[in-house]
């Protein structure tokens, strides 16, 4: 018997060292942050993006590390009963190697966002264990192979972004979740098996067919009007995130009779197109569309400006929500506003001003304040403060180009404190007390990135929505009735935010119910794939990334019992916030130390 458990334990040792020197020769031959380890330890699995189980390595994550080059053979292979390998967002290049056929208990593979080229090679279809494959975002080329049909237990199979061109294959595969192909010179019809994904899966390429809205010229053909000129990457799909705050689907408002649209026209005019459209009269000057009546202002504040002065402000559309259409108004004295045309609103006169008093009445500084409202049979105003920075929807979704401003770990986590600090305050005031339309472009930004709620108490002003909205993405499964929302609603609407907070997806993203997402992978143990780019740079703080995803999970639970107050949020993210600061400070001692 003690001889057998030498030999087990000399058979271990070797495994282990085995791997890591398979781990060593992948460090000589791509370096990176690789070179940070420590090889001084005599197991791999202290180091940094390796995890281990039972003495061997089953986890190698090391996305955003500056690897290079190519990736030589016998190094990964090695690494017998790996499961998850994430080499994303990194400059590796080549074609891959084929000893990789032997890694048979892998089941995450993410190479998204490197430079590997050649054809997809046979070997991957050996790989009879890969639940989720990336290939997404590097020089891949050739056909797609119908290989992947052997894949049966695959989920999610990106191969956007490359080059591949020809005809696309039907791949029928039974838990297929997540695919996308966008961005690829493919021609011909959508296979049969593949229509009922969403379009954004098949943008950017000459595909025809269901689901996308060119149909075939005869079977097989290729439609040229399928791809956009001068579009790379995913920009389709920000424009689509950015026309979320439309969510009623209507066109842009005031479309000149040229075709131009020019969002820039005064608050009376939109009041009288308003009207007009509704068959009321119009006045011909708009200027006085209903001049018998005044603006009201709270909190005594100095009248600057009166009701035919914001009437005839120059104003630009801002958006169009579930409540109305938002207008930037610029007054002749220089004060800038923002004014908000309500729509469907059901009320009489007496509850309208009974209810919007309430609202004006509402004193936070993570609310954006009503200063003033209006209101007529034909005309119901809000004015409110105007934030220049925008909203959160717009940074996450609508700025992350060359020039956009990058949202780090403290800047999104003081966001989600202030959020959740202003929806407190709301809850706070009874029991009944609540948003009811809690979403990212109702976030809006200071210029120190202080978060200002929005929209608060408009839905007991209004009627049900003419049409459909986007905001479902949010919404709680048990909410049937936008109106009546109850606090834990709003906790889950605020965990939605949260997950788009930590993963920059916007809800509706590829046709994804976010929340769902987020669990499938966290279960499958590739956690650190679901947190934007820029957060990846922040390693130091990855314990408490990690925690506010597990919070935001918490918060969109299926029942509304099992799901936490938002004072309970709010208290969990401000200790969040003092753990990230104390691992800062203490960075900053370490080094000031060791200089």
């Amino acid at each position: 018997m003690l001889l057998l458990l030498l030999l087990l334990s000399s058979a271990a040792s070797s495994d282990i060292n085995s791997d890591r020197a398979a781990l060593s020769a992948l460090r000589s031959a791509v370096g990176g942050r690789t070179l940070f380890w420590n090889t001084s330890f005599t197991t791999p699995c202290k180091w940094q993006g390796v995890q281990c189980e039972n003495n061997r390595v089953t986890v190698l994550r090391l996305p955003a590390s500056s690897l290079f080059g190519k990736l030589p053979s016998n190094t990964l292979s090695n690494l017998t009963l790996l499961r998850i390998l994430s080499l994303r967002l990194n400059h590796l290049s080549g074609p891959l190697p084929e000893d990789l056929s032997r890694l048979s208990h892998l089941r995450n593979l993410n190479l998204e966002g490197n430079q590997f080229s050649g054809p997809v090679s046979n070997f991957f279809f050996s790989l009879r264990s890969l639940v989720r494959l990336s290939l997404a975002s590097n020089n891949f080329s050739g056909e797609i192979p119908s290989g992947f049909n052997n894949l049966t237990r695959l989920r999610t199979l990106y191969l956007e972004n490359n080059q591949f061109s020809g005809v696309l294959p039907d791949i029928e595969l039974p838990n297929l979740e997540h695919f996308n192909v966008s961005f690829n010179n493919l021609n011909g019809s959508v296979p049969k098996g593949l229509e009922g994904k969403p379009k954004s899966a098949f943008l950017g390429t000459l595909l025809c067919g269901k689901p996308l809205d060119n149909a075939c010229a005869d079977k097989g053909a290729a439609t040229p009007a399928a791809r956009k000129s001068g579009q790379k990457g995913r920009s389709v799909d920000a424009e689509e995130i950015k026309n979320q705050e439309d969510e009623t689907g209507e066109k842009p408002i005031m479309e000149a009779e040229n075709g131009s649209t020019d969002n820039r026209i005064s608050v009376a005019a939109a009041a009288a197109a308003a009207m007009s459209t509704n068959g009321n009269a119009a006045s011909e000057d708009g200027g006085k569309v209903a001049a018998a009546k005044k603006l009201v202002f709270f909190w005594d504040v100095t009248r600057v400006f009166d009701l035919e002065d914001l009437l005839s402000a120059s104003a630009e559309v801002l958006g169009k929500g579930s409540f109305g259409t938002s207008y930037k108004a610029v007054l002749e004295v220089g004060t800038v506003v923002t004014v908000k045309r309500l729509k469907d609103v059901m009320i009489s006169e007496w509850e309208f001003k009974e209810k919007i008093e309430g609202v004006g009445a509402m004193d936070n500084e993570n609310l954006v304040p009503l200063r003033a409202y209006y209101y007529s049979r034909e005309e119901k105003l809000l004015v409110y403060d105007y934030m220049q920075m925008g909203s959160l929807s717009a940074f996450l979704h609508g700025n992350r180009g060359a020039g956009g401003t990058p949202l780090n770990w403290e800047i999104r986590s003081r966001i989600a404190l202030g959020a959740a600090r202003g929806i407190e305050y709301l809850h706070c005031q009874g029991s009944n007390s609540a948003h009811g339309n809690i979403k990212s472009s109702n976030v809006l930004l200071t210029k120190s990135y202080d978060a200002r709620i929005s929209d608060f108490g408009l839905n007991q002003l209004v009627g049900p929505p003419s049409s459909p909205t986007r905001v479902t993405g949010y919404r709680a499964p048990e909410v049937t009735d936008p109106r009546k929302v109850s606090q834990k609603a709003d906790v889950y609407s605020f965990g939605v935010l949260l997950l788009e907070l930590l993963t920059g997806k916007a809800p509706l993203e590829d046709g994804l119910d976010l929340p769902r997402w987020v669990e499938s992978v966290v279960r499958e143990e590739w956690t650190s794939e679901v947190f934007d780019l820029e957060l990846l740079r922040h390693q130091n703080v990855e314990e408490e990334m990690v925690q506010l995803l597990q919070l935001g999970i918490d918060c969109t639970a299926q029942y509304p019992d099992q799901r936490p107050s938002i004072s309970q949020v709010a208290k969990r993210i401000e200790e969040l916030r003092c753990s990230s600061l104390r691992h800062d400070q203490e960075q900053h001692d370490s080094v000031s130390d060791a200089n």
